[in-house]
């Protein structure tokens, strides 16, 4: 299924019929051009190549901006290719393509925490907040004694967290607004405001 590419606006809420607030994150979604169309025959396989957000011929690479000149289509920022045949070169993906109900999953980088400790990073209890404790928001132990003399693989310590690709499924489209290329769709998705995204139907 050919996704779509959006930039996340922010959230904010919808009410329902019977009075319900709704959390709905607000998505500039397309249109996408298809600048590059892969066959069976001459690469190997079927795929379609996406571009979003239009940008000025100088702030690309040679290679790249001939490939837009070549295929006759406008220049973009963003590429995105999906295996998929039935779509022409010149072709634009847009909102219509969803409809209301539609159940999606959306991915993106999440937002970047920097460094922490293991409560927030792997929601560690911690030890007793009062009375001398001395044991808040440690890790404990983490290894065992003469063997293997060393720490195990894989144990969850503190580290970088976020900054990494992410992706939330069977998110529902509550609205779609064809006329600005916006979806509102109900719950949080990956990423900070201005961030890229794609959104696919669930199969």
């Amino acid at each position: 299924m050919v996704g779509i590419l959006g930039v996340k606006l922010g959230m904010t809420q919808v009410y329902t019929e019977d009075g319900k607030a709704w959390p709905v994150t607000v998505v500039e979604a397309g249109p996408c051009c298809v600048v590059q169309v892969k066959t069976l025959d001459k690469d190997g396989y079927d795929a379609v190549k996406l571009g979003f957000m239009e940008v000025k011929e100088k702030k690309l690479n040679k290679p790249v901006a001939g490939m837009f000149r070549k295929a006759g289509v406008k220049f973009f920022r963003l590429l995105k290719e999906y295996p998929a045949a039935g779509l022409n070169v010149g072709d634009f993906l847009t909102v219509e393509r969803f409809a209301k109900g539609d159940i999606v999953s959306v991915s993106g980088v999440s937002k970047g925490k920097g460094f922490q400790g293991v409560m927030k990073r792997h929601h560690f209890s911690g030890g007793p907040g009062s009375h001398g404790s001395m044991f808040n928001r440690a890790p404990g132990s983490i290894g065992a004694s003469s063997y293997p003399s060393r720490v195990w693989k894989n144990q969850k310590l503190p580290g970088h967290m976020g900054s990494e690709r992410a992706t939330v499924k069977n998110l529902e489209i509550v609205d779609v607004k064809a006329e600005q290329n916006i979806l509102l769709i109900r719950g949080a998705v990956p990423g900070s405001k201005g961030s890229i995204i794609e959104i696919k139907k669930e199969s």
